[in-house]
Parts: C-alpha cells; structure tokens; sequence
C-alpha cells in the first residue's frame, strides 16, 4: 500500500483543566507529528484520549484508520492509566505506534522493569520496593522515586537522602510502595540515549548527554520536574544536553550503546524508545529507565538525536510507522 493512501489518527490524552507544562507538551508532539504525516502525504486527523472508553471506541469505528500514532502519555493525569490507550487500540485491531500493549505496560511501572532487568542481566540501579527490611549501606545515597510518573513529576533534590540521614528511614515508615520507591542514587554522569527503528534493526542514534552546569558538590544532580519544565529555576537554567564528546569515552559510549539494542531486545521495542543511565565514578553504567513511547516534541532529547543524525524528521516518523507490528504500509 503506498503511504499516500493511509489514513492515520495521532490519538493523544485530553488535558486537564489547568494543565502544567509537562502535560501541555503533548499538544507540541501533535502538531510535530501531523506535520511529518502532511509531508509524508498521509491523510490523518485527532483525536483525544479519555477515560470514557466507549466514546473514544466510537470515534475510532467512525474514523477507520489504518493505524495510529499513540502519543498518549496518561489518562486523566495518571501514568498508571497508560496501558489503557493500546489496550483500546488492540481490542479493537487497530495497529499503533509507541510500544505494544505489553510493552508499554512492562515499561510504565518503573519497579516492574527493574525486575525484568536485572532478569536479563541488565544493569540498573539497586531498589527497594517494601518487601523485606530496608538496609541502607554507609557511605550511599537514595531518592524516593514515583512508579508510574513520567516527565519527573514529583521529583526533585529534596527525594535525595544520605544513608545516614534519619529522614530517610522517617520516610519509608510513611512510604506508599504503590506509587513509590527507593533507589540507590548513583552520583555520576547522566545519559540520554534514543533508537530509533530501520530497515535494518534498530539504530542507536546519537549519545546525549546530561550536563549539570555549576551545580555544588552538595547539590543533587536530578533531572527533576524544575529542570524540565520550570523556566526560571536555577535547574531549568544549569541543566543541558551535550553530543559532543572527547575520545577518551569512545569505549563508554559503545558499552551504553550496547546496553541500548540489549534493552529493546529484551522488552520487544519496536518503532523507536529512549534509554536513560547514570555512568558512576568508576565508569560502571545502570539503567534508570526505559521509555518506549518518549516525547518527541522539538525540544525533546529524541528530535535532537534524530538531528545529531541528520535524520530528516519525517523520515523519522516514516521509519516509526514502517516499524508498528503486523503492519505492512
């Protein structure tokens, strides 16, 4: 089938009330994305994503698209409510982008995934998730981290505790392990690295990595909500990406870049996905997060990968919808 006779819905979540930042940017990768389908001259249109399935079920039967570009991120502001947007999209046998519903279910719950991690002898961080007794080790640090959030909403400097500090302990006493965990805190570098399908498997596209300008030895280095989205903080304003690189972390680069294909290997990628890691003081890398179905706004670490590479966008987009399973465009 040529692409010019598709036709695509970009299916996104509707937005709350008084949507943050973090939520608004979803309308960003709509408009990227109905850009590259125009370009690449496939007709498509839009669609919200709620919590009122049957009218969504609806509007889709109505609109009889040969797939859709899922750009879900949540449902009504919850990350724990992501899987529902393909689980709708595979009832229904409508072929999507972003993962399939496995996947994306797999991934969204950052516990889950460690354990399929560290299955596959992945490296990531150690964690602790309120079985058994927690035991801080001297010498440490740990952040309280959400297990559904994306977008770091709800995390910052001040979920970082030392091992000796009785706030931590004071903490987990009160700590839902439904929504929450520890993690040990590895203070090191911070990479950002995106793949992206080809005709040939997937391509690990340019390393960025995270650099935390002027911030004091005693300052925590999180990627957190202010540092994503608060453009008058000082993290906002101290936080960057860097592709630029000196040789001497040539065979760091091919160890993360490795790490990347094993990731998509062993939680079935398919279309494109980002692999977060903190590289430690010995050069040790751990797997903070996987995320199959990353923002892809301008202004996001993939579109600048896709650029690093000199990867026209649209072709991007094009190389995604290649990938969906059991679609044949």
């Amino acid at each position: 089938m040529n692409l010019k006779d598709l036709k695509a819905v970009i299916l996104y979540n509707e937005l709350s009330a008084n949507a943050g930042p973090d939520e608004a940017d979803v309308l960003d990768q709509v408009n990227v994305v109905s850009n590259a389908l125009t370009t690449l001259g496939i007709m498509h249109s839009t669609l919200e994503f709620s919590l009122n399935l049957e009218k969504v079920q609806e509007k889709l039967i109505a609109l009889k698209p040969d797939f859709v570009f899922n750009l879900v991120e949540s449902v009504n502001n919850k990350g724990n409510l992501i899987f529902l947007a393909p689980a709708l999209l595979n009832s229904l046998s409508i072929p999507f982008t972003g993962g399939s519903l496995e996947t994306i279910f797999l991934t969204t719950s950052k516990t889950l995934t460690k354990e399929l991690m560290s299955k596959a002898s992945l490296p990531t961080p150690a964690w602790f998730h309120g079985k058994g007794k927690f035991t801080a080790e001297k010498g440490k640090k740990y952040i309280v981290k959400p297990i559904w959030e994306d977008g770091s909403l709800g995390l910052d400097e001040n979920c970082v505790f030392d091992a000796t500090d009785p706030n931590l302990l004071k903490h987990i006493e009160t700590l839902n392990f439904n929504t929450h965990f520890i993690e040990e805190y590895i203070d090191g570098r911070e990479f950002n690295i995106s793949i992206l399908a080809g005709p040939k498997g997937p391509t690990v596209l340019p390393p960025a990595e995270i650099i935390f300008e002027n911030y004091a030895t005693t300052k925590p280095k999180v990627v957190g909500y202010k540092a994503k989205w608060d453009e008058s903080s000082y993290e906002y304003l101290h936080t960057f990406r860097t592709f630029d690189f000196n040789p001497s972390d040539d065979e760091l680069i091919k160890k993360l870049q490795k790490i990347c294909i094993d990731c998509w290997s062993a939680f079935n990628v398919n279309g494109y996905a980002r692999v977060d890691f903190r590289v430690d003081q010995n050069g040790n890398p751990y797997i903070l997060e996987i995320n199959v179905n990353p923002c892809i706004s301008p202004d996001s670490g993939f579109y600048a990968a896709c650029q690093k590479a000199s990867i026209p966008f649209n072709e991007a987009i094009n190389r995604i919808i290649h990938d969906i399973p059991s679609f044949k465009p």
